[in-house]
């Protein structure tokens, strides 16, 4: 874990001594876990793998037929008078 102090008096060297030896890492303030920080490659390969499961979840609507063929405004109109 990094500390929001060590990261305000190290600056980026903390972070990058942090990540030498693994991808991610916490950054804490005040002792409590308050952000993530991590390289870059991680970062990208969590956005492929969540538009991954989003692309899988599009397919299984449509081959279950849970889709609509209406206009945006309609769609809007259906979801919210229900």
């Amino acid at each position: 874990m990094i500390s929001a102090n060590d990261l305000k008096t190290k600056g980026i060297a903390c972070l990058e001594e942090s990540l030498a030896d693994k991808t991610e890492d916490i950054i804490t303030v005040r002792g409590k876990e308050c952000f993530v920080v991590m390289k870059i490659e991680q970062y990208h390969h969590l956005r492929e793998m969540e538009l991954e499961a989003a692309l899988y979840e599009a397919q299984r609507d449509l081959a279950a037929g849970q889709f609509s063929k209406d206009s945006v405004d309609q769609h809007v109109d259906e979801l919210f008078s229900k």
